[in-house]
Order: structure tokens, then C-alpha cells, then sequence
């Protein structure tokens, strides 16, 4: 009996210890995902510099035109029926002067990227009078291509990068455009035989005294309008002709005039000056005293007084100097106690600016006595 007590103890303590042992915690399972060792990252190599662009860093496309009822119309340009003497390329962003067909005799050709004028697209253009290269970026007009076009009349090349008067302009030329360039010379010659040319535009470019010799202008016999405004001028220029009817020198550096400067000038009517350094000292006593002249303008320079003029002088610019007063009196180009009812004898001023000085009203009665047609005065 006592045996199977013990035995039974036994085998109770047996499963005590086996339950205790199956009851061990597990381990647990990690949480983390265990590191793995990177692979050494290899440096991309660098990209060579780049070199900087160059100014227009990119054209836009060129613009071609519809479909022409002209076969030898270039596609970037448009030909219309209605002028089928014209060609018209202005606004088309092309770089470089398409062929020309040979019926064409105004060639528009203006607000493009053309750096480069040749001969080779005027092959068969003999015909061509009218040219307008404007607001492109023309450095060159080679000699040859006016052998191609030597009837052309009118060339507009303003608003350009040249850098000198081109040559070989033919002889029938009446108008040349020249203005807002960087011209520095103009090339002995330059204007030989151009005895029709009426109209010489060299406004805005970088021409100096030394420029402009005593023979540049002396071919241009019938020129009626000489601008050479905005460049860089000290003296007047030598050599104008005396035909001359408008003279465009505002916005140089002028100082003194010739006392014998407008001799022999029959038919001047319009003088500018404005934008200089002229002084009294620098104008002479009758240096203005001209019967053709209408319009004399002399704003912003450096007068204390007002200069004599001829009593056909119609328009008179001294606004921006520094007059001090008036005296209508000395002024006056006639007798004030001369016939005032002889309209040939009486003054012809209509219009008198003097603001931006030092005056200050009233206005003086004499100046009124003087000038009877004075219809405007701005002081």
C-alpha cells in the first residue's frame, strides 16, 4: 500500500516539472530588421562648364508665310496679288536676305536678325528701287550689291550695327537712312557722284570732327535735308552744300559757329542746334541774319542773350538758357518807327519759346511793338 502511495508521488512531481519545463518563455522574435552593410556610393562624375552664351542666346523660329500665288515667292515672305511688284519680309525673324525675284521693286526687309548684306540673293533683282533693312542686325553691306541694283532710289538702313557709310552707292540714289548705327567714318568717296541725293539721315552714331573732312559732302549737290544730330561733334561741319534747306545738328558738342559759317546759302529754312554748348561768345552778331531762314532753334545751351536774326525768321527755340531779361527794342531786326502797315517790312516771328530760363512776367511791351504777328510766346 505504501508502495503505491510513493509511486503515485513520484509520478506527480514527474508531471510538475514537465508542465514548469514547458512553460520556459520563447525568445522573442526581433523587431528590428537586422542592417545590412551599404554599398560605397560611387561619385557621378561632374559635368564639364559650359561656355556662356552668346547675346541673342537663342533666335525664335523663323515665321514662314501661306502658300503664294507667285512660284518664286520665298516661303518666309509674303507676295500679294495686289502689289505684285513688292516683297514683302519684315517681321518674319529670318537671318539672312532670301533670293529676290527679279519682278521686285520695294523690298521691305525691316525688324529681323539679318547680320549680313551680300549680292548673291540680288542676282536677278535688277529692278529694285526701294529697300527698307531697318531694326536688323547688319554689320555689312558688301560693295556688290548695288552693282546688282544700280537703279535703287531709296535705302533705309537704320537701327543697324554698322560701323561705317557703306560704298559703292549708286548714282541714283535720293534718300539714304543711316540713323541709330555706331558709323565712325565714312569712307573717302563715299558719296561720289550721288548728285540726286536729297536726303542724308547719320542721326545717333559716333562721328567726330576728325570724320567729317572738307570734301565729304562736296558731291551731294542737290542735298535738301542734312541730319547729323545725337553724335559727336565740336565744330560746324565743313563742306555742307549751299543749297542745303534743313541742317539737323542738335544734341553735339558745338561751341562756336564760323561768323561766315552760312554764307552763301540761299535757300536754308530750318537750323537746329538745341542740346549744345554755345554760349553768346560762341554765336556772332549776324552769324543768323539770313532772309531764307524760318526756323532757328537753340534750346538747352548756354545764352544769357538773345541773338540777332532777319526779320523773315518765323519759329524761335530758346527755351532751357540762361536769359536773364528781354529788350524788344534790340531785338527787333527793323525800325520801330518804320511804316508798320508795309507787310514786307514788318517781322515775321509767330512763335517765341523762352521757358527754362530766368524771366519772369510781364511781358515787355516793346516786344509786342516789334513782332506784330507774335501769336504764341511761352515764357
Amino acid at each position: 500500500m505504501k508502495a503505491g502511495v510513493g509511486l503515485l508521488s513520484a509520478l506527480a512531481l514527474f508531471l510538475l516539472m514537465g508542465s514548469a519545463f514547458c512553460q520556459r518563455p520563447r525568445p522573442k522574435k526581433p523587431t528590428r530588421r537586422p542592417t545590412t552593410t551599404k554599398k560605397p556610393s560611387v561619385p557621378r562624375p561632374a559635368k564639364p562648364p559650359q561656355p556662356e552664351p552668346k547675346e541673342p542666346t537663342e533666335f525664335p523660329p523663323v515665321i514662314l508665310g501661306p502658300p503664294s500665288f507667285f512660284q518664286d515667292c520665298p516661303q518666309e515672305c509674303l507676295c500679294s496679288p495686289s502689289y505684285p511688284n513688292s516683297l514683302n519680309c519684315e517681321n518674319r525673324n529670318i537671318r539672312e536676305v532670301p533670293v529676290i525675284p527679279q519682278r521686285t521693286h520695294y523690298l521691305y526687309l525691316q525688324n529681323n536678325y539679318i547680320s549680313e548684306v551680300t549680292s548673291e540673293p540680288f542676282r536677278n533683282a535688277t529692278e529694285v528701287s526701294w529697300i527698307n533693312l531697318a531694326n536688323n542686325r547688319i554689320v555689312r553691306i558688301d560693295k556688290q550689291v548695288f552693282e546688282k541694283i544700280p537703279g535703287l532710289l531709296f535705302l533705309y538702313a537704320q537701327k543697324n550695327l554698322l560701323k561705317e557709310v557703306p560704298v559703292g552707292l549708286p548714282s541714283t540714289l535720293e534718300q539714304l537712312s543711316l540713323s541709330r548705327n555706331r558709323i565712325t567714318k565714312i569712307p573717302g568717296g563715299a558719296f561720289k557722284n550721288l548728285d540726286k541725293l536729297s536726303l542724308l539721315d547719320l542721326y545717333d552714331n559716333q562721328l567726330s570732327d576728325s570724320d567729317l573732312g572738307k570734301n565729304t559732302f562736296k558731291d551731294l549737290k542737290n542735298l535738301v535735308q542734312l541730319n547729323l544730330a545725337h553724335n559727336a561733334l565740336k565744330k560746324m561741319p565743313a563742306g555742307v552744300p549751299a543749297g542745303l534747306v534743313q541742317l539737323f545738328l542738335d544734341k553735339n558738342r558745338i561751341d562756336d559757329i564760323p561768323k561766315d559759317y552760312f554764307e552763301g546759302f540761299t535757300h536754308l529754312a530750318f537750323v537746329r542746334l538745341n542740346h549744345n554748348q554755345l554760349s553768346d561768345k560762341g554765336i556772332p552778331k549776324s552769324v543768323f541774319n539770313l532772309s531764307s531762314l524760318m526756323d532757328l532753334q537753340l534750346s538747352h545751351n548756354q545764352l544769357s542773350m538773345v541773338p540777332h536774326f532777319n526779320s523773315h525768321l518765323q519759329h524761335l527755340h530758346l527755351n532751357h538758357n540762361s536769359i536773364e531779361s528781354i529788350n524788344g527794342t534790340e531785338i527787333c531786326p527793323y525800325n520801330l518807327h518804320s511804316d508798320p502797315s508795309d507787310p514786307d517790312v514788318l517781322p515775321k516771328l509767330r512763335y517765341l519759346r523762352l521757358d527754362g530760363n530766368h524771366l519772369s512776367p510781364p511781358i515787355p511791351m516793346d516786344l509786342f511793338m516789334c513782332f506784330r504777328h507774335l501769336h504764341s510766346i511761352v515764357i
